[in-house]
């Protein structure tokens, strides 16, 4: 077992420039590690209102106040200058979200962090190989996050990459007694999943499927958020910082979260991450064409644009359209599935019991509702579907900071 995380960890740890990586069954595991080592329970930790809210919950889950700031509405990237130096002050940490694997200003949150005394944290479960500022995302903070579900469709894994080596094995120690025994069911499940869902695609019963799993109560997903169920949350608050009391909303969409991984999981994740090379060009030609399009974001941070070989390997691309759902819906017609939507941002779907709001709403409010993340590896498809729906591109170009 230690060899097979060895392996996996070594890969990653070439990958950022030998930044000290530990595994995790799952970034939202590896974030409650790194928000519990850093910060003390009742901090407040600035993120994007534009995130999953699975990762709220994480933040709650460990005993900390959310605080929602202000983002640039051409990528949904954190506006450092936004903030006010009032929020600033107040902070324990700020925790990045890199969404869609567009980076978050790492430079520039460095510079706040190291004036204010405080850690960044890196969540990179999107942006497994972005960079930004000329170094890769997850190398700018105490702690990074990386997701293996993500790009390299392994549907389990990730890592918790350390700024400092010394710490490997206290962290270490902290994710072994967070862990649950691996589960013959379980392994097996994650085994024939992939035919399973091949299946499925292949015989084009995915709405079926989805309606049923629905009905039996495997999917936990009526509308984009999950429902927040804000009178059991409130009495959940008191015993953080703790798991065990939030799992019902920390184990959406991936139940085996905690779960310590059976040596054929780990085999899949080893294999998939050693093909990562060639599923991030291929990201990286479709976001290129993507961004070029007229759906593309003009006017956003340079390093997302370009040729192919500049462009960052997007792991969704997102495209603005004035009618999102309509898109959305005449892209289902041709069997293309949108996924990773996050509207209403945090702050209006939580409210003020349980996050502070952030001082400019509006810009991700415009974001997240025009929104439309795409595969860039489908981009031509896309491209060509939007197009004969007529679908209209929306146009956020207020700049960051309000200036025009």
């Amino acid at each position: 077992m230690v060899s097979a995380y060895a392996e996996l960890e070594g890969r990653m740890r070439d990958r950022l420039g030998g930044r000290e990586c530990l595994y995790v069954p799952s970034c939202r595991l590896g974030l409650y590690l790194a928000l519990r080592h850093w910060c003390a329970p009742g901090g407040r930790v600035l993120m994007s209102p534009v995130n999953d809210d699975v990762i709220f919950f994480v933040v709650l889950a460990a005993g900390l106040r959310p605080v929602q700031a202000p983002l640039d509405p051409r990528d949904g990237s954190i506006d450092t200058a936004a903030v006010p130096e009032s929020v600033w002050r107040g902070l324990s940490a700020v925790l990045t979200t890199n969404l869609y694997g567009n980076p978050d200003p790492a430079p520039e949150l460095r510079a706040h962090c190291d004036r204010l005394g405080i850690p960044l944290i890196e969540d990179a479960a999107h942006a497994i190989g972005s960079t930004v500022g000329g170094r890769p995302v997850g190398t700018y903070g105490e702690a990074s996050v990386f997701s293996l579900s993500k790009h390299t469709a392994a549907k389990t894994g990730g890592f918790l990459a350390l700024a400092d080596p010394a710490l490997r094995e206290e962290l270490a120690a902290a994710r072994d007694a967070l862990l649950l025994p691996t589960r013959t069911a379980a392994e097996l499940a994650y085994r024939v999943r992939p035919y399973a869902e091949a299946a499925v695609r292949g015989m084009r019963l995915t709405r079926a499927a989805h309606a049923l799993a629905r009905r039996i109560g495997a999917e936990e997903r009526e509308e984009i958020r999950m429902p927040l169920r804000a009178e059991e949350l409130a009495r959940a608050l008191p015993a953080a910082p703790a798991l065990a009391p939030f799992h019902s909303w920390i184990r959406v969409d991936m139940h085996d979260y905690r779960l310590r991984p059976g040596p054929g999981r780990l085999r899949r994740t080893t294999h998939k991450l050693a093909r990562l090379d060639d599923v991030l060009a291929a990201h990286r030609e479709g976001t290129a064409r993507l961004l070029a399009s007229e759906y593309g974001t003009p006017g956003a941070p340079t390093e997302q644009a370009g040729p192919a070989q500049q462009a960052q390997p997007l792991f969704r691309v997102p495209l603005l359209v004035e009618d999102r759902d309509a898109a959305i819906a005449a892209l289902a017609r041709h069997r293309i599935t949108t996924g990773y939507l996050y509207d209403p941002p945090l702050d209006s779907y939580a409210g003020e019991r349980f996050t502070d709001l952030s001082p400019t709403p509006e810009p991700a409010a415009r974001f997240a509702r025009h929104a439309l993340p795409v595969d860039p590896r489908r981009a031509e498809e896309v491209l060509a579907v939007l197009r004969a729906a007529g679908a209209r591109p929306a146009r956020l170009s207020e700049a960051p900071g309000g200036a025009r």
